[in-house]
């Protein structure tokens, strides 16, 4: 018999017993491990005081079945983060109109077309309607109407020269309404702009100006002011053509054949005659006598309807973006509409491009002009 030399309590196989210092029991799936089973077998020796096998914290197929809900649980709530901020975004861009903001809490950030109604003449109406007023002017000659687009929300609001040429007194009429005195701050005769101020105005709502530079013939386009007085009338059509070379009277002065009783009326057919501004297109004179001072500028063609009174409000592409100021409108003579005072829009209407306005802005708000 060969002697066993191994001493009283040794481990009964070869392994070194070194290798396995867990000694404390413990159960996984069933089994004991380092101590007695949940049955009361000994495991493998472990009674006896020998060392058990070498355990395993967790089997390593069992451990990775157990990371796969972990990380699809992850996965899933991270999803559901992301398409959650979007749907919170999303509505937000609704119920405010579609407009974010995209500098300070101050920013103006103008009118907007809601998600819904984009594309539609009603959206853009109800989206820019309150960024348009009717103006009012009284001088010598008499009274005219016209319209103006706001352009912050302390009252600065765009027109035409003509509109206010010559005026002692300016009252603007919001679409809420409400009016207010309005000062001349710059005018521009060579390019028919102007920019007033209304008094003691805050919170109002203000347009957002586009880039004329995109517009394409035949885009759908809308037209807002106040025709005969008639505040907010909307129109709309499509833009015909693009640089029409259009001449107006400069003469600020409000007097003088044809041009000075034009400029005294606007394009509000109110008193004096109620001649509407005259212009030159193609080498012939519309509605009037420009006279001897006239300047050209590059105007948007366009088949909305525009009217006595139109002068001086927007055009608008169908994101309600203002693209021009509209500016001129041929209309038969009153001879030759047979009778009545003035004769209506015939779909030949010009806008000032809104870029032409950006460029002359700053020059405006000096207080000089061109």
């Amino acid at each position: 018999m060969t002697e066993n030399l191994r001493p009283s309590g040794a481990h009964s196989t070869d392994q070194d017993p070194a290798s396995y210092p867990y000694a404390s029991p413990y159960t996984y799936d069933g089994t004991a491990y380092n101590g007695t089973a949940q049955d009361g077998t000994a495991y493998d020796g472990a009674a006896a005081g020998g060392y058990p096998p070498p355990p395993a914290y967790a089997p390593t197929a069992g451990r990775r079945r157990a990371k796969r809900p972990v990380a699809l649980l992850a996965a899933v709530a991270l999803a559901a983060g992301v398409i959650g901020g979007g749907a919170a975004t999303l509505v937000g861009q609704l119920n405010d109109g579609g407009s974010a903001a995209t500098g300070s809490g101050s920013a103006v950030n103008g009118t907007t077309v809601s998600q819904s109604s984009k594309g539609t003449v009603a959206g853009v109406a109800e989206a820019v309607s309150p960024a348009i007023v009717e103006i009012g002017a009284a001088s010598s000659a008499g009274k005219s109407t016209g319209s103006g687009v706001v352009i912050t929300e302390d009252g600065e609001i765009v027109t035409n020269n003509h509109v206010i040429s010559g005026a002692q007194q300016i009252q603007v009429t919001l679409s809420t309404g409400k009016t207010y005195t309005a000062d001349v701050v710059g005018t521009d005769p060579d390019k028919d702009l102007a920019l007033i101020k209304l008094r003691n105005a805050s919170g109002l709502k203000t347009a957002t100006l586009g880039d004329s530079s995109k517009v394409k013939v035949g885009e759908e386009v809308v037209a807002i002011g106040s025709p005969e007085g008639l505040t907010g009338t909307v129109t709309s059509g499509i833009v015909s053509a693009l640089d029409r070379d259009v001449t107006v009277a400069k003469d600020d002065s409000g007097s003088g054949s044809g041009q000075g009783q034009g400029q005294g009326q606007g394009q509000g057919g109110q008193g004096g005659g109620g001649q509407e501004w005259p212009f030159e297109f193609g080498g012939q004179q519309f509605n009037g006598d420009t006279g001897e001072e006239t300047t050209t500028y590059k105007a948007l063609q366009t088949d909305a309807s525009l009217n006595p009174g139109n002068s001086g409000g927007a055009l608008i592409n169908m994101d309600g973006e203002i693209i021009g100021i509209n500016s001129a409108m041929y209309a038969p003579s009153s001879s030759a509409a047979g009778s009545g005072s003035s004769a209506g829009s015939v779909g030949l209407g010009f806008a000032i491009p809104v870029n032409t306005l950006k460029a002359d802005l700053d020059t405006l708000r000096a207080g000089n002009g061109s």
